[in-house]
């Protein structure tokens, strides 16, 4: 399967240290038996001010990635499959293992135990599956336009939905980074979960809120629909997020799903110019003016001037 994939994870402006982890695992990942063609992107936003929020998030994504030596998902008649419940196994096996760390080390009784947010997504050729725990984001972008998100589990998200605070409060408030669900901090853990059909040319991305508090969905529309390649956009978002900022760590994964060759070569090209736009340019305008005045010059020869 053709995607392009970049990531990126940055401190920000504010944070002593980057709680943030993320993997991608493709189909040259080693003794991957999951599937065939995709790709495995997960995002953990270790909670800030907890205990070891930085190792949660590590053995969330490291979780996660165990999944790739499972056995593939049943197919049924027409040959689909279905790794929702694997994915949901996975984050609960996560789940559990950083609760028992937390007993093991008695921060249960403790106000903060060690605990992150979980965002996974298997990609496959017409699907996207998805598993979420907190308030790290994916988006479902076609032709530069979100056409799909996934739902925040943090305590501002559910003020909006139950009426008590509009949205443009809710960017504002300082409880926004408030999650309502974690991995590692409960015995148990309720999990969302999403399946979206995708088509050539889609886009992903995956983030955490460092992203998603300083940078609003208009500028990322604005963003995708200009033609840069994966590893640009992910660089460019992480900019942003510091230029009005850049108060929590950041982290995004940019993919585009089976590019055509049209795009590639676009994509190609663009990145080309903007590198050595300039060089090339000048390169032109010598050539162009050494073959006037080669020409001038047999021209005067020619007429005996």
């Amino acid at each position: 399967m053709l995607i392009e994939i970049a990531a990126q994870t940055d401190i920000g402006r504010r944070k002593k240290k980057n709680e943030d982890s993320y993997g991608v695992f493709r189909e040259d990942s080693s003794d991957l038996t999951f599937f065939r063609e995709g790709a495995l992107l997960c995002v953990a936003d270790g909670l800030g001010g907890h205990v070891a929020g930085h190792i949660a998030s590590k053995l969330a994504v490291s979780f996660m990635k165990d999944l790739l030596r499972q056995p593939p998902p049943p197919t049924d008649e027409l040959g689909n499959c279905d790794p929702l419940p694997a994915i949901k196994a996975a984050i609960q096996r996560a789940n559990e293992n950083i609760y028992n760390d937390n007993k093991a080390q008695n921060l249960i009784e403790s106000k903060k135990p060690m605990g992150t947010t979980l965002l996974s997504a298997v990609v496959t050729p017409r699907k996207v599956f998805i598993g979420n725990v907190g308030d790290t984001r994916c988006y479902h972008i076609r032709y530069g336009e979100i056409i799909e998100k996934t739902e925040d589990h943090s305590w501002v998200d559910e003020q909006v939905k139950a009426g008590l605070m509009s949205k443009a409060e809710a960017e504002s408030d300082q409880r926004r980074n408030v999650v309502t669900r974690s991995v590692g901090t409960h015995p148990e853990v309720e999990i969302d979960t999403y399946t979206w059909h995708v088509v050539p040319g889609d886009s992903l991305l995956l983030c955490s809120d460092g992203l998603v508090n300083m940078v609003k969905d208009s500028e990322i529309n604005k963003l995708f629909r200009r033609r840069r390649s994966s590893a640009e956009i992910a660089q460019r978002l992480v900019n942003m997020a510091n230029e009005n900022g850049g108060l929590d760590n950041i982290t995004v994964i940019v993919a585009y799903i089976s590019p055509s060759l049209g795009r590639r070569l676009s994509l190609w090209w663009t990145t080309f110019f903007m590198h050595h736009g300039k060089k090339v340019l000048w390169t032109l305008i010598t050539l162009i003016l050494c073959g006037l005045s080669f020409a001038a010059g047999r021209f005067a020869a020619l007429h005996g001037f």
